[in-house]
């Protein structure tokens, strides 16, 4: 399966690589594709050097302002014009998506991916790996417009917040394409 991660490019403390690098390997492991940001920088790195090294392909879709810091040991890099073509390429090239924490730019992601979804214009697993609770007020947020009327699906249809990195790909693995 290829399987899209949303996260950030800084480095990060231990209480989040940690989670992460544990994704890494079991994606690597299960022989999934890793398709990312393609980026070497920060927890991108750490992710893609982890899915290598557990025996997993690499797909990275970089853009041309952040060429410099593109992943040289990716299986296949492509590189967008820009921002907004990238999001499409990382959304089209996952059989699922999977968010790590991330700052403004993750958070767009997570966001147009679910109003995609929404709207029924993909219908892929959405995992949110709830890292020392990183994501507890965007869950809560969704769970309120989900209460008040706001989503026209309900919310358990959109996305699915995972505790551990085990339970984010076991959920993956359940709701894999057939």
């Amino acid at each position: 399966m290829n399987i899209t991660v949303f996260c950030s490019a800084n480095s990060l403390d231990a209480k989040y690589t940690a989670p992460a690098a544990e994704f890494a390997r079991l994606l690597g492991e299960a022989g999934h594709t890793l398709v990312w940001g393609g980026s070497h920088a920060g927890l991108m790195g750490q992710l893609a050097d982890g899915v290598k090294a557990a025996g997993g392909r690499l797909v990275g879709i970089s853009v041309e302002f952040l060429r410099h810091k593109a992943y040289e040991g990716a299986d296949e890099l492509v590189t967008m014009p820009d921002l907004p073509t990238r999001k499409a390429e990382l959304l089209a090239h996952g059989d699922a998506l999977v968010v790590l924490v991330g700052g403004v730019g993750t958070l767009d992601e997570i966001t147009e991916v679910l109003e995609l979804k929404k709207h029924g214009l993909h219908d892929k697993p959405v995992v949110v790996l709830d890292s020392e609770g990183f994501y507890t007020g965007l869950r809560l947020q969704l769970e309120r417009m989900d209460a008040e009327g706001f989503l026209p699906r309900p919310l358990a249809e959109l996305v699915a917040f995972a505790q551990t990195p085990a339970e984010a790909l076991a959920h993956l693995s359940a709701h894999q394409p057939q």
